[in-house]
């Protein structure tokens, strides 16, 4: 199996994407990678560790897309850089999937302009896992498309669940609608839309989640526009850090907090890594008629392991055809 590496896409890029596809060739011997960016960087970081170089390629792209440029403009401009010939490579078939931490908005747009999207798919989407208090959740979308239409949401609920069966192994995922009340009726013109719709998916629907219900375990897979769910996923990103700052400081606030913190170590080695990103990798982009997997911009080197995991994962699963099958069965719908 092929992965395609953007060497030089996010914070800690090159060091962090070089140990990272080290760590992922010695955990996955079916992996081989190819490194795309500068060569003589990437050669400088390979130089560090011992690896099967047979499952080690590297393709010359001596120009970077960074954070700050406009994407769609960065893409048609900067031919030669790591982003585009990553995305090359999967749309030519050479590579199953692509991995790059490097701008959302590039990846989305390389994604959508060189591989293409699944046909029928109106709009691809970022699908990002939550641990939950069973299991995980997959919300969709977290920020590909902050103005939707009713019928794209119909497409992620498909997608998502196609997803969370063929990836994750969930029986029959239930689908949820984020809204501002469980009752069908609540909800502004898009999810009210949205709810009548899905009921009519052949997916199993459940109904409107609440925002409190979004970790609960009552739901495997939530759908939503971009805007809510890029607002979602950041506020549990900073939640998340917040409560173990705080948490971390009364512990250590007197000696009997401090024993106790000691006593209950294992248990908060556990809780962390639960709620640690770095061990979920990336977000998949879905609906891309290839494998893309977009890794936190400041992944380390555990995260990019997992992410290639994750893009294992995601190239042997067949999920794409799932999409393909199940999106070409729902019938027009004029928003």
């Amino acid at each position: 199996m092929k992965i395609i590496v953007d060497a030089f896409g996010g914070d800690n890029a090159p060091a962090a994407v070089v140990e990272g596809c080290i760590d992922a060739l010695k955990k996955y011997p079916d992996m081989s990678v190819t490194l795309c960016g500068d060569e003589e960087r990437i050669k400088a970081e390979l130089e560090k560790y011992q690896y099967d170089v047979a499952r080690v390629d590297i393709l010359h792209a001596p120009e970077i897309i960074s954070c700050d440029e406009q994407p769609t403009f960065a893409i048609r401009k900067k031919k030669d850089s790591s982003l585009v010939k990553a995305m090359e490579l999967v749309r030519d078939k050479k590579a199953d999937c692509v991995v790059s931490a490097g701008s959302t908005g590039a990846v989305l747009a390389g994604a959508t302009f060189i591989i293409k999207r699944i046909e029928g798919v109106k709009r691809p989407a970022i699908g990002v896992v939550f641990p939950a208090e069973k299991g995980c959740v997959l919300i969709m979308d977290c920020g590909a498309n902050v103005d939707c239409k009713p019928s794209y949401l119909q497409q992620f609920a498909v997608m998502a669940s196609a997803y969370m069966h063929d990836i994750m192994g969930v029986d029959n995922p239930r689908v949820g609608l984020l809204n501002n009340g469980a009752e069908a009726e609540k909800g502004n013109e898009l999810t009210k839309a949205a709810y009548k719709l899905l009921e009519q998916t052949p997916v199993n629907f459940v109904g409107n989640c609440e925002a409190r219900e979004i970790l609960s375990g009552g739901f495997d897979a939530i759908v939503c526009d971009g805007f809510a769910g890029n607002i979602v996923l950041k506020y549990t990103e900073g939640l998340a850090a917040t409560l173990m700052g705080m948490l971390k400081k009364e512990l250590m606030a007197d000696t009997r907090s401090k024993l106790g913190a000691a006593m209950a170590k294992p248990a908060f080695r556990r809780f962390k890594k639960v709620m640690d990103y770095t061990e979920y990798g990336g977000a998949p982009l879905l609906g891309i008629d290839g494998g893309v997997i977009k890794a936190h911009g400041s992944s380390n080197a555990k995260a990019f392991a997992a992410a290639l995991g994750q893009a294992r994962s995601f190239a042997s699963s067949g999920t794409n055809e799932t999409i393909r099958r199940a999106v070409k069965s729902l019938p027009e719908v004029a928003d």
